[in-house]
């Protein structure tokens, strides 16, 4: 039998005046898993959630949650959805405990269900000691997690994260990480945006690699490292003015594309897909008939950031696009 779908998006297009936000996207998302969307700033990943999640009406392509349709049946997708954006949506003169009771109320839970409600959420947040604190005095990583846990009010089975650890510390992502996990376990489908490699790597069942508001790569993480090869090589070129050079050298001797990019202490990394680990001699045999000096060289595993790289041509983590569309005042909500 055919999977069910949390999520369908059939050439998904959103523009803002002349640029092209998101570019005929597809996306299919498993009920049960947790679905990363892999991107820079600007590559589309928050206009493409809003539009799932029907903050924002797209002007091409379908797009459907549970087999309901995102512009025809809003109010319904909407009761299958929590969605947390990348900045917290709670109001700042209120207590953590008086967000939560006047989110379960506008959700129709009564007074004492609402209280019940709201106290459970903060116990499994780790939120009960500050509940009723000003949010004046709570850190990043507790405000992100009061946002999580009013997403959570109505138990959706369809959760969307819109970058939900950025800019929180080691200690407060791993928490939010085992939360996630948590949601599945029980049962829920949680499509997660980030810009962070790593933790693409370590949450999600699926990837979407999105660039410049198209999906260009997608699969399991090990799917996605096989695709650029078994192995990985990094060469650390200090001579900015052999860069060029140094590249045209590793392809033509490896027979394979490289990218070079900015690396600390001034020199710029080359990176390539190896897929024979004897070529290496022979490489660098050739970069010194060259004259090319290396500061330093490896050969490892391919990251996600080595597919990304591959891919795109630039990190994950790049800005070299203007900010998100969704930040635009121009929007219109569906």
């Amino acid at each position: 039998m055919s999977p069910t779908l949390a999520v369908e998006a059939e050439g998904l297009v959103k523009t803002f005046g002349a640029q092209r936000a998101v570019d005929e996207l597809d996306l299919r998302v498993e009920a049960g898993t947790v679905y990363g969307v892999l991107g820079p700033n600007g590559a589309g990943k928050t206009t493409t959630i809003r539009m799932l999640a029907t903050l924002l009406r797209p002007d091409g392509g379908v797009g459907r949650v549970f087999g309901h349709d995102v512009v025809a049946e809003p109010q319904v997708v909407r009761q299958l959805i929590g969605v947390t954006g990348q900045y917290a949506s709670v109001d700042e003169t209120l207590s953590a405990l008086e967000n939560l009771r006047v989110f379960a109320r506008l959700l129709g839970y009564s007074g004492a269900a609402a209280r019940r409600r709201a106290d459970e959420l903060l116990e499994e947040f780790a939120l009960s000691d500050a509940a009723r604190k000003p949010l004046k005095n709570f850190s990043g990583g507790m405000r992100r997690r009061l946002d999580l846990a009013a997403s959570l009010l109505a138990q959706p089975p369809l959760i969307f994260l819109d970058e939900p650890t950025t800019g929180l510390d080691p200690r407060t992502r791993t928490q939010m990480w085992e939360t996630i996990r948590r949601l599945v376990a029980d049962g829920s489908t949680v499509v997660l945006t980030t810009q962070y490699l790593d933790e693409a790597d370590q949450l999600a069942d699926r990837i979407a690699v999105i660039d410049r508001g198209r999906v260009v790569a997608e699969g399991t993480s090990d799917e996605l490292k096989a695709s650029v090869g078994t192995a990985s090589l990094q060469l650390d070129v200090p001579e900015a003015e052999r860069i060029e050079a140094a590249v045209a050298v590793v392809e033509r001797v490896l027979g394979a594309s490289a990218v070079a990019t900015a690396h600390g202490g001034g020199s710029t990394r080359i990176t390539a897909p190896l897929a024979d680990a004897d070529t290496v001699t022979d490489l660098l045999i050739a970069l010194r008939a060259e004259g090319i000096r290396l500061a330093q060289f490896s050969v490892a595993k391919p990251s996600l950031d080595e597919v990304f790289l591959a891919i795109t041509g630039h990190r994950a983590e790049s800005d070299d696009e203007s900010a998100e569309a969704s930040d635009t005042p121009k929007e219109k909500v569906a």
